[in-house]
């Protein structure tokens, strides 16, 4: 058998899932969309859910994908065996309603067979309890004597996630030989041992569960296939583990290098290398789709990935920041398979270096924060580090348990694991209670759900801002209706609309539906699965029922300034980068007819002078007056084209590229001017920081810009007044008053520091000594802080060597005396 690398078993299977009729699809972002039930995509099935539960048709009955995957169920275990990783790629063959268990189970052995040339005597397959199909298949078909086919119960070999469809699984395993086994009598398929690896799994959708452990046989029955790529090459290159497999090995010795340490020499120092190794992994390609690190969500996962490796660098005495320069590493061994690696490598290296400087901070400081607990411990005679205060080196600044309780123990210090298991405990449940309920497919469960998956809408909005077309279904907000009448709230869609839905950062369009019997208010325009455009509003009068023609009618001047607000959302990001670098990407933005609002990746506040310089280049392409062009593309073509693609973002085949000039050419599908002259100004109103290394600038563009001027101008006039100035006096006259000012505070203080000294009199002669020290304590009436200061050196002065104590009498409110009366009867435990 050939031991091929990683990155041609990836060709290999998705090649033969191609010749199978297969669509190939490029692996989805790791952000989940439109999917609430998961943080991260941790499955080679989770993206496609839509088209497993009908509720959007695939492009191609028969798709196959290797989607990068990353699961964190496990992380304090990551290192310490080579078992445990967070970062994988899972090769997968789905089928949508089309073949099913027979072409599944073929197509599965002979890939493994056939294609890569594993021994057939060496693959064992299982299946659940009474799938009897299965059995026969795998039995009299291909071939397997009954003996070397296992049957597994519903916890094993039975696939399902609450409600929604399921079924059971049939899964092959490939015997690695007696080196890999525990040794113990009756080793088979099933044992926890190395020697039986799972290297496939089929899962036969075919059942659909209510919750409540009812099923029912799906129309649609569906193929769900995964098998681990790395897992396949460890198989395919007879290694010990997926620390051994060619691509990563490669970036293993990389951190044995930086390290200068040599691996399986020393066992915890092969943790920190295996743990380094495989969260970098992770990391690279959680930047590489837009992610980053913050202390929530999955910003908060990459955050602790990022940051729990730099400490093991440190545990491996690596100086300084080495982060970067293995994730060069992952990009080199991956960029075959994921392209986007080497066009956001420099952003990528940015994010890691600046996110691994401030964890060295952090670190430095955490450490303080423990000596602290220390020395409370060691001043109240106990020996045990409460689980509260461990959980808070581990929650605040990224301490695992293991790390502190290292430390302690070198001086003799335990820990309360059980308190910090407890504190652990309530993090996850609170997460838990915060997490929305969703339904199957990880959305809000509302009234659109019920709409049949056939229904589209066809956007003409481009090119017209009034059109007639026909009603295709109405709903109120619970149910699915007939006809809408004055005064209800509901939804609108229709065959085609002018109405742009909100998406890519751009608000939904408002205006009305008219009908030869009522009106229709759009109050917005949203984008639902399978490209439903939905027009939600209220009837203003009469009625409007399904299958009626009606004319729908945008609110032009809201969509003008809409398009001014777009476009200059273009210019700005080009000269972002212009001004700032080129690892400026967009993270996010905001377009509406009164503002528009662009976050970015930065990693530190805008200079004045930035600002400007990017406000004066915005300017200048507006009145270049550059024409705005948009034409239809390949999504490859019009990246090599030049064009800029948001970060992490999934796009089709065709996508839309809208240049300007020369200056600018990004991948957009919202509408825009057709000249940047139209936009007729440019103003940045604020730019601050949002998140770790993503800053925010909000901008205004024609009249908005004039009519900030306008308020402008009238604060400035009634400064003016207020100063009894004319607006060019202002300045000169706040000049004035600024020095009046502190010429009477000095005189103010000059005055205060007399009359305290006149009102502390002579009190040398109050001066007594304590063992030896001299102490002078006094009370002075009516003088503040800053007197007592004066006072204090004053007397300094004339005691020389000892202490002074002096106490300021002052009159306080009498609702302050009341405060403090009703604290004084409280008990004591309020």
């Amino acid at each position: 058998m050939k031991k091929y690398g990683v990155n041609e078993l990836r060709k290999m299977f998705l090649d033969f899932m191609e010749s199978k009729g297969h669509l190939v699809m490029k692996s989805f972002s790791l952000v989940p969309q439109g999917d609430k039930s998961l943080l991260l995509i941790n499955a080679g099935m989770a993206p496609l859910k839509p088209y497993f539960t009908g509720a959007e048709k695939p492009p191609r009955t028969r798709v196959t994908t290797c989607q990068k995957c990353i699961r964190t169920g496990d992380i304090e275990n990551v290192g310490k065996t080579a078992r445990h990783g967070t970062f994988f790629e899972m090769l997968g063959n789905f089928s949508f309603g089309d073949y099913f268990k027979k072409e599944a189970i073929h197509w599965s052995w002979e890939f493994l067979t056939e294609v890569v040339g594993l021994d057939a005597d060496r693959l064992y397959p299982s299946i659940y309890l009474d799938d009897d199909e299965a059995f026969d298949i795998w039995n009299k078909e291909v071939g397997i004597p009954s003996e070397r086919i296992f049957r597994f119960g519903k916890e094993d070999n039975f696939w399902e996630h609450g409600a929604g469809p399921c079924g059971p699984c049939s899964e092959i395993y490939y015997d690695r030989g007696e080196k890999y086994g525990c040794g113990k009598p009756g080793c088979t398929v099933g044992c926890d041992c190395d020697r039986y690896m799972e290297v496939w799994n089929n899962v036969f959708t075919q059942f659909e569960n209510d919750g409540n452990g009812n099923y029912t046989t799906l129309k649609q029955k569906n193929i769900d296939t995964g098998m681990g790529l790395e897992r396949l090459a460890v198989i395919v290159q007879d290694v010990d583990s997926i620390f051994d497999v060619d691509t990563i090995c490669a970036l293993r010795n990389l951190v044995c290098e930086i390290a200068h340490k040599e691996y399986e020499k020393n066992y915890a120092d092969d943790v920190s290398i295996r743990l380094i190794t495989d969260h970098i992994r992770s990391a690279t390609f959680m930047i590489s789709d837009g992610i980053m690190p913050t202390n929530e969500g999955r910003g908060y996962v990459l955050r602790r990935l990022i940051r729990r490796a730099a400490r093991h660098g440190r545990l491996l005495g690596i100086e300084g920041t080495f982060l970067a320069k293995l994730s060069a590493q992952v990009i080199e061994s991956s960029k075959a398979g994921y392209p986007e690696l080497e066009e956001k490598k420099e952003f990528i290296f940015r994010v890691l270096t600046n996110e691994e400087k401030q964890f060295n901070k952090t670190i430095d400081q955490g450490l303080r924060i423990l000596s602290d607990m220390e020395e409370d411990m060691k001043k109240a005679g106990e020996k045990t580090l409460s689980g509260d205060n461990a959980f808070k080196l581990y929650d605040t600044y990224g301490f695992p348990l293991d790390l502190t309780k290292e430390i302690l123990e070198e001086k003799g210090y335990g820990i309360d694991e059980e308190g910090f298991q407890k504190a652990m405990e309530e993090q996850r449940v609170k997460a838990r209670t915060a997490r929305e309920v969703t339904n199957y497919m990880g959305a809000d469960a509302t009234v659109y759900d019920d709409i049949d998956v056939n229904v589209t809408t066809e956007f003409v909005g481009y090119d017209h801002l009034t059109f007639d077309s026909k009603v295709t279904v109405l709903t109120t907000e619970t149910e699915i209706v007939d006809s809408l009448t004055e005064g209800q709230k509901g939804t609108v869609f229709v065959e085609q609309t002018p109405f742009y839905a909100t998406m890519g950062g751009q608000e939904g369009d408002t205006g009305v539906i008219e009908t030869a019997n009522g009106k229709f208010v759009v109050e917005d325009t949203i984008k639902l699965r399978g490209g439903k455009f939905g027009h939600v509003g209220h009837m203003e009068s009469g009625m409007i029922s399904s299958d009626e023609t009606v004319s729908l009618k945008v609110n032009e001047e809201a969509r003008k300034d809409t398009e001014k607000n777009h476009s200059a959302t273009h210019l700005l990001q080009k000269a972002l980068k212009t001004v700032l670098g080129s690892h400026v990407e967009q993270k996010g933005s905001l377009v509406t007819p009164d503002r528009l609002r662009f976050d970015f990746a930065h990693f530190q506040a805008m200079t004045a002078e930035e600002l400007q310089a990017t406000e004066e280049l915005v300017n200048k392409e507006i009145q270049a007056g550059l024409d705005v062009h948009t034409d239809v593309m390949a999504v490859e073509e019009a990246k090599k084209s030049g064009a800029m693609a948001l970060f992490g973002e999934k796009y089709d085949q065709k996508v839309r590229v809208v240049s300007m000039g020369d200056f600018s050419k990004e991948l957009c599908g919202g509408t825009h001017v057709k000249n940047t002259s139209s936009i007729m100004l440019f103003k940045i109103v604020s730019e601050s920081g949002i998140a770790a290394g993503v800053r925010r600038v909000e901008a205004l563009t024609g009249k908005a810009v004039i009519e900030y001027y306008r308020k402008q101008e009238e604060l400035l006039h009634e400064a003016a007044k207020a100063l009894k100035a004319n607006t060019a006096e202002v300045v000169e006259k706040i000049s004035h008053l600024q020095a009046e000012v502190k010429a009477l505070q000095s005189e103010n203080e000059s005055l205060k520091s007399k009359a305290a000294q006149s009102a502390l009199g002579d009190v040398m002669d109050k001066v007594v000594e304590v063992n030896g020290v001299k102490l002078l304590a006094t009370k002075v009436e009516g003088v503040d802080m800053n007197g007592l200061r004066d006072l204090g050196d004053k007397l300094k002065e004339q005691l020389g060597e000892g202490v002074v104590l002096l106490a300021a009498v002052k009159k306080i409110g009498r609702a302050v005396q009341q405060e403090c009366r009703d604290r004084s009867r409280m008990p004591s435990s309020a």
